[in-house]
């Protein structure tokens, strides 16, 4: 029986994670497949090493920075000296993934690199790490493979995750109805982000840009989603003075039924993208984070939407500019400009196009098969 083990660092990368899984499953791989995940990889019967609690907390605090060095090393020493797998499959989490390969490499044993760090997008030197400790990468844009090719990394292109897992859009009228809205009035939907660290630089705009658009358009119904992976508590103590609706763990049919979005920046994005609803994306933190970005970005786009069709389609409200007037001002466009709207659910179209119809977990398990089963 060949052994396997999946790293994941964050609730999608588990999400991901699970697809291969399942996948690998359907080809009748014999395989035993441990990993650091959460309740997805356990749900396929997965046995977790660790989750992902300590490692999806965000910023270079000294706590932060020794319980991932800690959790590394035992990872490292049970990879090499006890487990021993046959193939390590890396998922997304570049800066924790990338400074364990150095060592899993060393020890000689082969690396996969699903959805691996946006080199094209910041810290380009990146790419130079994954040439030298990855043995493939399995990535999920069709710019990236040329982009790989160029260094001589072994690339196969697995189309983007999104594509095939994503949902059909959910029945407006009866989302609408099972969760008290007006279904003859416009919902607005706010998605602030997966991450306690964003909530606390997101949450007061988002707030204050929606009761602005209340004050201005009695007519609009607004709801705030909530990340799976944040409890109640953390979640409630920002509505202890507003009385919003919140919904949680339905994020595909509120980004399909609302007419339009207020997002953080992130994956979310392409989801909305995908289901074509209009959007705006903001996201801001502390100023030093924000000048380090700076001075590592490739690009000058933040949003995935806006990154694939190379043209400006989302609004990026960025740090200053993340403020509730300019929030509520591009939501208004967007939702009363009809030719702005018109052109704006073309544009996300066509970005859909650019993407391939491949379903990427299948595409990994594949490869993988190809791999340990020749």
């Amino acid at each position: 029986m060949k052994k396997i083990f999946i790293v994941t660092g964050e609730y999608s990368g588990d999400v991901h994670a699970a697809k291969v899984v399942r996948e690998l499953k359907a080809l009748g791989c014999d395989l035993q497949i441990e990993g650091i995940g959460g309740i997805a990889l356990e749900n396929e019967g997965v046995k977790l090493f660790s989750n992902q609690d300590k490692m999806s907390a965000m910023g270079i605090s000294p706590k932060i920075i020794i319980n991932h060095f800690k959790l590394g090393k035992a990872l490292v020493d049970y990879l090499i000296n006890d487990y021993k797998p046959d193939l390590v499959l890396l998922i997304d989490y570049g800066a924790f993934n990338l400074s364990i390969a150095k060592f899993l490499h060393k020890a000689g044993i082969k690396i996969f690199y699903y959805i691996p760090p946006q080199v094209w997008a910041s810290r380009k030197y990146r790419i130079n790490l994954i040439k030298k400790y990855i043995d493939k990468v399995l990535c999920i844009f069709p710019f990236e493979k040329p982009l790989y090719a160029q260094y001589g990394i072994d690339t196969h292109y697995c189309g983007h995750p999104l594509v095939s897992q994503l949902p059909s859009a959910a029945g407006r009228r009866e989302f609408l109805r099972n969760h008290g809205f007006d279904v003859d009035r416009p919902l607005i939907s706010v998605f602030p982000g997966s991450r306690e660290f964003e909530l606390k630089n997101l949450m007061p705009v988002f707030k204050a840009a929606v009761e602005k658009l209340q004050h201005r358009h009695p007519d609009l119904q607004f709801c705030f989603s909530q990340a799976p992976n944040l409890s109640d508590e953390v979640y409630n103590k920002y509505f202890q003075d507003a009385d919003f609706k919140v919904i949680k763990g339905e994020n595909q049919a509120m980004l399909s039924v609302s007419d339009a979005l207020i997002l953080a920046s992130g994956t979310v994005a392409l989801e909305a993208c995908l289901y074509k609803t209009p959007m705006i994306i903001a996201y801001k933190g502390p100023q030093l984070f924000y000048w380090i970005y700076l001075l590592v970005r490739c690009i000058d786009k933040v949003s995935l939407p806006n990154i694939i069709a190379n043209k400006i389609i989302v609004p990026e409200l960025i740090q200053s500019k993340a403020t509730a007037v300019n929030v509520a001002a591009e939501i208004e466009s967007l939702l009363y400009d009809s030719e702005r709207r018109e052109q704006t659910v073309k544009d996300l179209g066509f970005v859909k196009t650019l993407l391939s119809n491949m379903n990427s977990a299948r595409e990994v398990a594949k490869v993988i098969d190809m791999e340990l089963f020749p």
